[in-house]
């Protein structure tokens, strides 16, 4: 069974950073997608970024560019994302996704991890 090992979430004041990191578990893939989506209280799950089969790094949300970066190793089965000038409108619990059509309908979730940012 596929797991996806999510880390990194926490509190941080605004303007700081954070980063996410997630890598999977129970299997190894000999290359997979893997992203980041997000969700906000009251708010739709939407797609943050990530990195397609062929390793090349996506981003979703506008209001993240330049802001947020995609790093990792689909190879490897590993995703990062590094969070800076972090707003409180990017509290919101992130989820790790791998497989399938990344941005729109992967096939595989992690629980989530919490990032709170404060005013």
């Amino acid at each position: 069974q596929v797991q996806l090992v999510e880390s990194g979430g926490g509190l941080v004041q605004a303007g700081g950073s954070l980063r996410l990191s997630c890598t999977t578990s129970g299997r190894t893939f000999r290359r997979i997608a893997m992203g980041w989506f997000r969700q906000g209280s009251g708010k739709e799950r939407e797609f943050v970024g990530g990195m397609d089969w062929s390793g090349t790094i996506i981003y979703g949300a506008d209001s993240v560019k330049g802001r947020f970066t995609v790093a990792g190793d689909n190879a490897q089965n590993t995703v990062l994302l590094q969070m800076n000038s972090l707003k409180p409108e990017d509290t919101a619990v992130y989820y790790c996704a791998a497989g399938g059509a990344i941005a729109v309908r992967p096939d595989y979730w992690g629980k989530g991890t919490l990032v709170t940012v404060s005013s």
